[in-house]
């Protein structure tokens, strides 16, 4: 870990199920606000840092602009330039505005979608070691039974995205 990134008190963040986005009953949706420290962490040195925490799949955009979730995985957003308004846990959700420098850990079946972002907004997402291969659901109606064993069944992570195995996520979501 650089010397700008240090670990910061997190925002939680429970959703419920709202009958098309099904959230997750027991893990709480993380906001670190500017734990990147400097927004100046470039996407390359991001990716390096999640897959030294056991974190993979990596990629750079920005954050479908509608709802949608993952059954199958965990998933971490790091804002590496801009700001947008992403909104969580569906439709009723909560809209929470971030920028470069601020990190989200979003546990499986939490619903996100873009409602607003700035022409520069990117992200780095990653998924836990062995959740690489994601599915993106939207909440058709034929999806619930199947999605809710799914999520209730994801693994947790070995280790926090950005601290390790020395990071608070391990804590927040022990179950």
């Amino acid at each position: 870990m650089d010397d700008r990134t240090q670990e910061v008190e997190a925002q939680e963040h429970f959703f419920e199920d709202d009958g098309r986005i099904p959230n997750n009953p027991e893990l709480p949706m993380l906001v670190y606000p500017g734990v990147l420290g400097e927004p100046d962490l470039s996407p390359s040195r991001c990716k390096e840092l999640l897959a030294e925490n056991g974190w993979g799949g990596a990629w750079v955009d920005g954050v479908f602009s509608y709802h949608h979730y993952h059954s199958n995985a965990h998933e971490v957003l790091c804002v590496v330039s801009g700001e947008a308004r992403i909104a969580f846990g569906g439709p009723e959700g909560t809209t929470v505005e971030v920028e470069a420098g601020d990190v989200v850990v979003i546990p499986a079946g939490v619903g996100h979608c873009n409602a607003g972002a700035s022409s520069d907004f990117a992200v780095v997402g990653a998924y836990p070691r062995g959740q690489e291969s994601y599915d993106l659901r939207t909440g058709e109606e034929g999806e619930r039974p199947e999605v809710l064993e799914s999520i209730r069944n994801v693994l947790l992570p070995e280790a926090d995205p950005l601290f390790g195995s020395g990071g608070s996520l391990l804590d927040r979501w022990s179950r």
